[in-house]
């Protein structure tokens, strides 16, 4: 009998010791949870070139997958096994071919996404302070991502420190990071990303319009509700700067089918998955700008087999322009996935004097 309610009593100080370690565990995380303001001014790199609209403009965006998704690796989150990568030398002989390949394509401005600043993940390495070196670029960061410690799965992913980057010598006269609407509530978004739009603003020789580029990385892992509030804002940001007369190109990872349906159709699989671009989200004055010729992502439910016929593979990345730039080219660069779970896409367009907001000749 005395045993017995030895044993009650033990169980009993058990769940009361689990309760209040997880209470203490909510309590730290919800103090702690990262709260960026709606907006908030950045150091805009120091450039000093300045834009001119005689020459065409050249924009590149990758989703660097912090250097850690090379073609051998899957993730946990896709439907794969994998947490991380299996040592810091593998991440970092990723950034090194991934700086390889950014140095050899010539552009006006980079955007990057999911680059790590003092990340478990990636080792505790500054991603932006090597990328900044090694192309010889000054650059803005701006934060989507940042928790003391994620507890899961196991091994658990651990800190994280990460966000979007862009990369100009050209003269910006301000930066700024815009918050993205929420997808997830309390205690989730906790430990959750807080996506963003990173704004750089570019003034134009002998134009009172400037450049606005708006770098971002929309939701993925929710049911579809973040990603379509979120895109109806970015929506409402583009139809804004162009009624200033404004030349606006976003761009970036979308998580959103945004071109190659037929050629890379959604198959049906219990892992993750991504929606269609909707496509009365996309304000007047604004087209997409996408290449299919190759896929863009590719889902990381298995290491990647060279073939994106047999792996689950999307067109996710793009850019979107406003009609008073002539889209030149764009044009998906065929890594085959070596490096990371994206590939880069380049952009080129040449400047128009045409803005029915914003009458005047350059």
């Amino acid at each position: 009998m005395k045993s017995k309610k030895l044993l009650q009593k033990t169980g009993e100080k058990f769940i009361l010791s689990c309760l209040t370690g997880a209470l203490g565990a909510l309590s730290w995380y919800t103090l702690r949870e990262y709260r960026p303001q709606k907006a908030e001014s950045l150091s805009p790199p120091k450039g000093r070139r300045l834009l001119s609209p005689a020459d065409p403009f050249r924009l590149l965006t990758w989703n660097i997958g912090f250097a850690g998704f090379d073609s051998s690796m899957d993730f946990f989150m896709d439907g794969g096994k994998m947490v991380r990568p299996r040592s810091k030398s593998q991440v970092f002989r990723n950034m090194k071919e991934i700086g390889k390949i950014l140095t050899s394509c010539t552009a006006d401005a980079y955007f990057l996404q999911e680059v790590d600043l003092d990340s478990s993940r990636s080792y505790h390495m500054d991603q932006q302070d090597y990328f900044e070196k090694r192309m010889g670029l000054p650059g803005v960061f701006a934060w989507n991502y940042k928790c003391d410690f994620i507890p899961f799965p196991l091994p658990p992913l651990g800190k994280m420190s990460s966000g979007i980057s862009t990369f100009t010598d050209l003269k910006v006269r301000s930066a700024r990071r815009l918050a993205l609407p929420e997808s997830f509530s309390w205690p989730v978004k906790t430990c959750n990303l807080k996506r963003c739009i990173l704004e750089a603003r570019i003034p134009v020789k002998s134009s009172s319009r400037e450049l606005v580029l708006l770098n971002f990385h929309l939701e993925a892992y929710d049911k579809g509700e973040g990603k379509l509030a979120q895109s109806r804002l970015l929506s409402q940001i583009l139809s804004r700067e162009y009624e200033k007369g404004n030349y606006v190109i976003a761009g970036g990872d979308f998580n959103q089918i945004i071109k190659g349906e037929d050629k890379y159709p959604l198959r049906k699989s219990k892992n993750w998955t991504p929606g269609l671009l909707e496509k009365d989200f996309l304000p007047a004055h604004f087209s997409i700008a996408a290449d299919d010729t190759w896929p863009t992502c590719r889902l990381l439910d298995r290491p990647y087999d060279g073939s994106s016929g047999k792996s689950l593979a999307y067109v996710l990345d793009g850019f979107l322009v406003s009609d008073n730039l002539k889209i030149s080219r764009v044009s998906v660069i065929n890594t085959d996935f070596a490096y990371t779970d994206h590939q880069p896409v380049i952009l080129e367009v040449q400047f128009l004097d045409k803005n029915p907001y914003c009458p005047q000749s350059l």
